[in-house]
């Protein structure tokens, strides 16, 4: 039988050329999903909303069954994705406002850490945490210094915000960035009775603000 060594050489020629596109098409694929995934999780930001709320009896909103720090760090949460974190004392706050703010009081005195409710978040995780709190006695209550004493924040950069019934947000962005050591932006405050009270109001300023930070 006569062989047509052309005809041949074409054909071997053809296959070894598919095999070797396919190889590629193959290495190509492989290389494109791990760069998609690689892109997804390096552009995707990792943040935290952790924050202390008080319910109960408050100041200008009576007896209330969702904090009003707690409702601002829900907005936030919802806004960025973020997870969230609630720092619970292990012993509760008295229900009523004013016993309430007596404890308050001689915890700031004594410059107390009360014991707070565990596991905490493991800050690894993160590289933006957002801290928020009522403002008492013109500080921060006791409890976010322990959360921020037990956790570390070194190269993240955190973002405080908190509800008041007319003090403002006054030095506690200054503490939280003496205290954290970590890049702190600038916070929000917003009147509990706002937050309380005028739940679309409230969010039209959180929104307001998170563009502000580039959110």
């Amino acid at each position: 039988m006569k062989i047509n060594l052309k005809k041949a050489t074409t054909l071997l020629m053809t296959a070894l050329m598919s095999l070797t596109l396919a190889a590629c098409g193959a290495g190509d694929s492989k290389t494109t999903a791990k760069q998609g995934k690689d892109g997804e999780n390096s552009s995707k930001s990792k943040i935290l909303v952790a924050y202390f709320s008080r319910a109960d009896e408050n100041y200008g909103v009576g007896v209330i069954e969702k904090g009003n720090t707690r409702i601002l760090a829900e907005m936030i949460a919802e806004k960025t994705g973020a997870d969230l974190f609630e720092i619970k004392p292990v012993k509760a706050y008295p229900k009523e406002y004013t016993p309430a703010t007596q404890v308050a009081k001689v915890e700031k005195e004594q410059n107390a850490r009360p014991e707070i409710e565990g596991p905490l978040p493991d800050m690894s995780k993160y590289d933006t945490v957002f801290i928020g709190y009522p403002i008492w006695w013109s500080d921060l209550p006791m409890p976010v210094y322990t959360f921020i004493d037990k956790e570390n924040f070194v190269g993240k950069t955190v973002i405080p915000f908190c509800t008041h019934e007319g003090s403002g947000i006054g030095s506690t962005e200054r503490f939280i960035a003496d205290t954290t050591k970590a890049k702190t932006l600038e916070g929000l405050e917003m009147r509990g009775t706002t937050a309380q009270n005028s739940p679309e109001e409230a969010k039209a300023e959180v929104l307001k603000w998170l563009k502000k930070l580039g959110y």
